[in-house]
């Protein structure tokens, strides 16, 4: 809808309004034009809004006494938070004030843990921004990987880690991101075994996750989503 249809509107309600009981006061200096909501379907970001489901669903199979997670989207702390214990931790600490929320910060490349001491893990669309800079971390070209072997190493024996990074072709897009192959991941986690690789795909909108996908579908996305869920 454009400026001249909210005006439109404006004025067919106000004229609805003055044959109705007057519970509001319409004026014209509170309005809010909300101008792109219209749509015949509800729009979302396939990449945030089905990651942390994809999460969600294997923590409800799992259900750790306590999870642990490093930066990835508040929404999926906060729900989990109401049925698991969750600590969670970020080079930019979020106050958030839940019950069975605890937060904190922390560096990705250098974590606060000891070696193998965490049994339920979870690090989701995060790696591929460290040390890019964007988020006023050190610049480093080796970021990620160092990212990938304190995650490794804090995993403790038995224990679970759900790890999301965008897929498709290698590349980095300076500063906003970098997308990984299938085999490069599996090749920065080799102490740990995949039980679960899940694909959110480029046609994603059409398709949705594609749970125990082939590694191979990576190679023709531009930027999928690759879920991995790693146990050691």
């Amino acid at each position: 809808m454009n400026y001249l249809g909210f005006i439109r509107q404006y004025r067919q309600f106000r004229r609805q309004s003055n044959n109705a009981s007057p519970r509001f006061r319409l004026r014209w200096k509170d309005r809010y034009p909300c101008l792109d909501d219209g749509t015949s379907v509800t729009n979302f970001d396939t990449h945030y809004l089905y990651h942390p489901a994809w999460a969600a669903r294997v923590l409800a199979g799992t259900m750790p006494e306590l999870h642990v997670d490093i930066g990835s989207s508040l929404h999926f702390i906060s729900i989990v938070s109401a049925f698991i214990p969750v600590k969670f931790y970020d080079y930019r600490p979020a106050k958030l004030s839940l019950r069975n929320l605890v937060t904190g910060r922390a560096n990705l490349m250098a974590l606060p843990f000891s070696d193998q001491s965490l049994r339920s893990l979870s690090c989701m669309h995060v790696v591929e921004h460290v040390g890019l800079g964007r988020y006023g971390d050190v610049l480093d070209p080796d970021g990620d990987l160092k990212a990938m072997r304190e995650l490794m190493r804090v995993l403790a024996p038995g224990g679970t880690l759900l790890f999301v990074v965008p897929v498709g072709r290698p590349v980095i897009r300076f500063n906003a991101h970098r997308i990984y192959s299938h085999e490069q991941i599996r090749g920065s986690f080799q102490e740990l075994t995949l039980r679960e690789f899940a694909l959110i795909p480029d046609n994603s909108d059409k398709e949705g996750v594609i749970e125990h996908a082939s590694p191979e579908l990576t190679d023709n996305q531009k930027y999928g989503c690759g879920c991995f869920w790693f146990q050691r």
